[in-house]
């Protein structure tokens, strides 16, 4: 049957140049539909105000994106037949044009309630603006003070912040006659902020005096989180203009807080509609806990600088939810509620010294090694997971390297969990995993079984390692190498680990003994962990051989180690954990050194199970367990041992 006749160069040229076409077409379409949508969430450029005559026949300034409710100048005198007053709006519209031009003042005062502008002292009036110009986005304002701290603000009282706002040349005082809601308001907002204090451990030196501790202790009698005041010196004003119309009872906690409805209660016609005022945000985004000033006896004075400036509507939305939650999570976790996650609800904050202290380069390189750190965190995992899955012998594992791992991981947990009241479930929950990965190992290596113990010891029973078969003479060597290397690390390690713990005793102060034994072993951990792969690196080195090593998860540890080095310079953190970031840099060195200098091994089985050369035979007994384990076992022709096999018997070619 004759084939059909294939396509002409052109015709696939020209569907080509179509499907170039139709990207670029649907690129084009989709930047237009996002400028659209971000016109339609920031308001775009259309028209902010009209001119219109209101019942008494006067010409007046409306705003222009109220939609189907009338304009707070045009609302009518009565409602409509058969409509209801609902005393919680529904829909609120903007009282102003969204380009109004407006006087503001501001005030301290340790009252919420207001007083009259004029009989204010002059050191708590903090803010004095005219003219600033809503939608105006370069009109920005500055102020600053000092003032004396009311005594009762240093009694855990409140600074109220007393705002007034009106339109330019209004009465903005609400105790004086003439003064209108139509044109101006007031409103209170707290300047300090009331946190929950961190629990601190009491530590005391052990070797010290222990009835004065003892004293002490029934002093502190308290069951919840003790509650102190905070103040920052540093607040931004922000108008936010073209906020346009609100669906009052569905809007976030953290937006209706600075929403402020009409006060006279008028409704539209339909007597469930009202309107607001512009909304001023007074932005606590950025006042971070650790600049903040603990308010008591002590502090006479304080200062206080105010920005005021426009926001736009989308910023507004998600500064403050973002603030609200986080304040919100805090005070659950100081009352003990618990939270998606773990963590105390101070995450946000540590995000938000990095932005402020962290160069945005330096930070945004930080951001993406932090996701190639997480994959190949995981790759690590996995490829560990298999290469222990696959291995058929026990030729160059430390049996002993895994136990002191499963052992150190173990104590790391455990110093997690006693040093850190809301330790994150993520972090704790990859140590356990790292754990159970270790415990795995020690499964597929040897078996574990609870034997008697022998006669006169303590303890009935005892955890027994045994070998799952009779181990080959490269599997032999193996478990004597390790038992060398282990030897020397011992000779080497331990003098180190009881210097560090006599010092830590004599100068450092610490909860408990028990808490003094777990913070000397992570101290240990951290400075002297490394230790831990110098027998594989031996075992190495006396089989001339680096194949039986997991050699894609030792590339994806290594390279997270590179990633630890930058945190190292970008995240603050304990000397000893710096210290350990570096310290595997050297195992990884010596490590690259010997795959250069054992990388000819023709004892390597290869993809197609063949090896590079004759093995002399080696005779593996079945497992133990079996009846005939006596029996000679068959011998093993053909293809070398998958792992790197016997190179004390094996002849490097020339």
């Amino acid at each position: 049957m004759p084939e059909a006749n294939p396509p002409a160069a052109g015709d696939a040229r020209e569907e080509q140049g179509q499907s170039i076409f139709y990207k670029i077409v649907q690129g084009l379409a989709i930047w237009f539909g996002m400028q659209l949508l971000m016109k339609q969430l920031t308001g775009g450029n259309n028209a902010q105000s009209a001119t219109t005559k209101d019942a008494s026949g006067n010409v007046v300034q409306v705003p222009a994106n109220t939609g189907e409710i009338p304009a707070y100048q045009l609302r009518p005198s009565s409602l409509d037949e058969g409509a209801v007053w609902n005393p919680i709006p529904q829909r609120l519209a903007p009282i102003w044009p969204s380009d109004s031009s407006v006087d503001i003042v501001v005030t301290l005062s340790s009252s919420f309630v207001p007083v009259k502008i004029s009989s204010v002292p002059e050191e708590f009036v903090a803010l004095k603006e005219k003219g600033f110009k809503l939608g105006n986005w370069s009109d920005t304002r500055v102020a600053e003070t000092t003032f004396t701290v009311p005594s009762s603000v240093q009694q855990n009282g409140t600074l109220w912040g007393h705002f007034y706002v009106g339109l330019t040349g209004s009465n903005l005082d609400p105790k004086e006659p003439g003064f209108d809601p139509a044109t101006a308001f007031h409103f209170v907002y707290p300047l300090t902020q009331y946190f929950p204090k961190k629990k601190e451990a009491k530590t005391r030196h052990l070797l010290g005096d222990r009835p004065e501790a003892e004293e002490e202790e029934p002093e502190e009698q308290n069951t919840g989180p003790i509650i102190a005041n905070y103040y920052h010196p540093n607040t931004s004003l922000s108008f936010v203009p073209d906020t346009g119309i609100f669906n009052y009872p569905q809007t976030h906690p953290a937006i209706r807080q600075f929403i402020h409805v009409e006060p006279t209660g008028a409704r539209d016609g339909s007597g469930q509609n009202s309107w607001y005022y512009p909304v001023l945000y007074v932005n606590q985004f950025w006042q971070m806990r650790s600049h903040m000033i603990l308010l008591n006896e002590t502090v006479k004075t304080l200062p206080l600088r105010l920005d005021l400036s426009n926001m736009k509507s989308w910023k507004f939305n998600i500064l403050a939810s973002v603030d609200f939650n986080s304040k919100q999570q805090a005070l659950q976790a100081a009352y003990g509620s618990p939270i998606a996650g773990g963590g105390d609800g101070s995450e946000i904050e540590i995000i938000k010294e990095m932005f402020l202290d962290t160069n945005p380069y330096l930070l945004a390189v930080t951001a993406a090694v932090s996701v190639a750190h997480l994959l190949l965190e995981m790759l690590a995992f996995g490829s560990d997971i298999a290469h222990y899955r696959k291995k058929k012998d026990n030729v160059g594992i430390s049996v002993r390297s895994i136990l002191a791992n499963v052992f150190m991981q173990t104590v790391i947990f455990l110093y997690l969990i006693d040093n850190s009241q809301n330790t994150s479930w993520m972090i704790l929950g990859s140590q356990g995993i790292g754990i159970l990965i270790e415990f795995w190992k020690v499964t597929t290596v040897v078996n574990v079984r609870v034997r008697p113990a022998p006669p006169g010891s303590l303890i009935p029973y005892r955890v027994a390692f045994e070998d799952k078969y009779q181990l080959s003479e490269t599997e032999e060597k193996t478990k004597e190498y390790d038992e060398i290397a282990f030897k020397y690390m011992y000779i080497a390690g331990v003098p180190l680990v009881i210097a560090y713990a006599i010092w830590s005793l004599i100068y450092e102060s610490h909860k408990s003994w028990y808490s003094y034994i777990l913070t000397t072993l992570v101290g240990s951990v951290y400075a002297y962990g490394f230790l831990m792969m110098v027998p594989s690196l031996y075992i190495n080195y006396r089989l001339k051989s680096v194949a039986h090593m997991p050699a894609k998860a030792m590339m994806y540890k290594f390279l997270n180690t590179f990633i630890d080095d930058l945190f190292a310079f970008t995240i603050k953190m304990p000397f000893l954990y710096r210290l350990a970031t570096f310290r595997d840099d050297i195992i990884f060195f010596i490590y690259l050194y010997q795959r250069w200098a054992y990388r000819v091994d023709y004892t390597r089985v290869n993809e197609f199970g063949q090896g590079g050369e004759d093995e002399p035979e080696e005779k593996k007994t079945e497992p133990k367990p079996l009846r005939e384990a006596d029996a000679p076992a068959e011998k093993i022709t053909g293809a070398a041992m998958s792992s790197g096999a016997d190179t004390g018997a094996a002849k490097k070619r020339k």
